[in-house]
């Protein structure tokens, strides 16, 4: 080919060619955990042990066992003992990034703890001007992130301050004392700082009781309002262990209203726990929690993590996921994946909580004597177990709505202690209007009963113990299990409707149901209790073409606050999804 001919080509694919449209792609979600104590720790001789018992380098452990993905590092100014100063953090971050992990660093603005009860001003700015103050924080935070970008680490996100409820430096930075003003500009300046140093990072500014909305409101409307700039609304979130599930739901309203009120904003779990001696409901309430962030609104939920995990018998800290065998409890596990298939029975083994009088997934049925059923200590095979029991004549029953339940015949077991003396005292099961139940024996000690043929056939059964008793009489419950005996030969028919969503959920006034008609039919919806007690009619929708559907509920206001089931009925086919309202 002739020269002028070649470069007529290479001009005219020039003239044609256009750049790759931009591909956007979505961060994966953070998942990891503050351990700013394992130097110190490591200086102690505690060691750490994997899943299979060797032992192993902390960093990789969180990595490899249980897929943590970001290392949060606190610092302070000038700390006796000089654990986290700036020379202690970079040997961490260096030690995450030789992993990959992802990097969050935490300036707490002192030279110990800062969070809701004490910011104390580093000893040596205790005697500064606001002026110097504002100045002191801008050095001090470039200091440290220059240290970090010298030696090639850029971290993701940056706080400025740690938990900030009532400003920071007090008293000049204190918010019920001087208001918003200083906290707002020491904290711009910090802002300032970290984004002349590391333009991509993230900045944070984190408030503590992430479940109290309108501390957060107070807090970042005041920043907003005095020129403070943030790109993520950092909470910690510490439960109660017998109630974390009401934790978790308003943490999550709380985070869809900061991403909805502050446009641009995301937020991030930087800091949880939970008691240590209930690994079980660690678990389920970081499952739980993690969930609720990745549901924020846009992907503007950015992560989750746990604070200092680690820890076993180590400064009184009670809310580590450690145990004294130097290895991690179930409590970690919240942070992979739930093994498929589950349980039919929810917290079969009634430990999701503490001791509580409201287990999760288990619902109380009386007109008087709901304190007659409560969780306590000594169970089966692990912590708690259910207990019937008062000092006054009773009748209760505590059941579990199953929905979903694959069509079959099935058996009911469970563990039993029971005293005896009560006029009725049984486990039972009910499907299509069938009461299958047995009796609890007389026993001092653990026995396993059954209640055998069970037959679901609508994908539908109730389970339970009842108990009529007189003063003092008491009877346990733990391991339930539904085992399935044998399969129906053929399945039902399918239901028309699919892709059920509630809308919001959780909910507090009016929401809606939205789903998708595969054929023309008609639509049934309808409100329960998980035990399974008609509560009303949502709503009856004639005839639908095929294609998606929204049909509004009304509101919930009128409701106590707890979970729901809402049952969609079409062709005679029931769906059920669990509905929380909030307070």
């Amino acid at each position: 080919m002739p020269f002028s001919t070649r470069l007529l080509a290479v001009l005219l694919l020039l003239a044609t060619w256009r750049p790759a449209a931009a591909q956007t792609t979505t961060p994966a979600f953070a998942k990891g955990a503050d351990i700013s104590w394992i130097t110190q720790m490591e200086a102690g001789n505690y060691v750490f042990y994997n899943k299979t018992g060797q032992q192993k380098d902390l960093f990789q452990l969180l990595q490899g066992d249980y897929a943590l993905n970001t290392i949060r590092l606190r610092v302070w100014v000038n700390p006796p003992g000089g654990y986290s100063n700036a020379a202690d953090v970079l040997a961490k971050a260096l030690r995450a990034k030789a992993l990959g992990m992802r990097l969050l660093i935490d300036f707490h603005y002192s030279d110990t703890w800062a969070d809701p009860g004490a910011q104390t001003k580093p000893v040596a700015w205790q005697g500064y001007t606001v002026a110097q103050l504002k100045q002191a924080v801008y050095d001090h935070t470039t200091t440290v992130m220059t240290l970090l970008r010298t030696n090639n680490i850029t971290p993701e996100w940056v706080q400025v301050g740690n938990e900030n409820n009532d400003g920071i430096l007090w008293p000049e930075g204190r918010v019920t004392v001087n208001g918003f003003a200083n906290f707002a500009a020491f904290i711009d300046q910090g802002y300032a700082a970290v984004k002349a140093a590391s333009p991509t990072s993230k900045v944070i500014v984190h408030v503590a009781n992430g479940e109290n909305n309108s501390l957060f409101r107070y807090n970042f409307d005041g920043l907003l309002a005095n020129g403070a700039r943030w790109d993520v609304i950092g909470l910690s979130l510490y439960p109660d262990a017998a109630t974390w599930n009401t934790y978790t739901t308003r943490a999550q309203a709380n985070m869809n209203d900061m991403v909805s009120r502050y446009p641009g904003k995301e937020v991030m779990v930087v800091e949880t726990g939970l008691d240590n001696y209930v690994p079980l409901a660690t678990r389920e309430m970081l499952r739980d929690l993690i969930a609720k962030t990745q549901a924020v609104p846009a992907n503007k939920g950015l992560g989750v993590l746990y604070w200092e995990p680690q820890v076993y018998s180590w400064q009184g800290y009670g809310k580590g996921a450690w145990g004294a065998n130097n290895a991690a409890t179930a409590a970690l596990d919240g942070f992979l994946a739930a093994p498929t298939p589950q349980p039919l029975v929810y917290n079969a083994g009634f430990e999701y909580t503490a001791a509580t009088a409201t287990p999760l997934g288990w619902a109380t049925t009386s007109t008087a004597d709901a304190d007659a059923d409560y969780t306590e200590w000594n169970g089966h095979s692990s912590q708690f177990r259910l207990t019937h029991y008062k000092a006054t004549a009773y009748s209760v029953r505590t059941s579990q709505a199953l929905t979903n339940v694959p069509n079959g015949t099935y058996t009911l077991k469970a563990w039993v202690m029971n005293g005896g003396g009560q006029t009725t005292c049984q486990l039972y099961a009910q499907s299509g209007g069938v009461d299958k139940n047995i009796a609890l024996p007389t026993t001092g000690t653990w026995a396993q009963i059954q209640v055998p043929g069970i037959v679901v056939s609508n994908g539908q059964c109730e389970i339970g113990l009842r108990s009529v008793a007189a003063a003092g009489n008491y009877c346990s419950l733990d391991d339930v299990e539904l085992v399935l005996t044998s399969a129906l030969a053929t399945a039902p028919a399918a239901s028309a409707a699919t892709a059920m969503q509630l809308f919001p959920n959780p909910a507090a006034g009016p929401f809606s149901l939205s789903y998708t008609l595969a054929r023309p039919a008609a639509v049934q919806v309808a409100l329960y209790s998980l035990a399974g007690q008609r509560i009303r009619t949502l709503a009856e929708v004639p005839a639908q073409a095929a294609g998606p559907h929204r049909v509004a509920l009304g509101s919930v206001d009128d409701l106590a606050a707890g979970v729901y089931l809402v049952q969609l009925t079409c062709e005679g086919v029931t769906s059920s999804q669990r509905l929380v309202k909030v307070q």
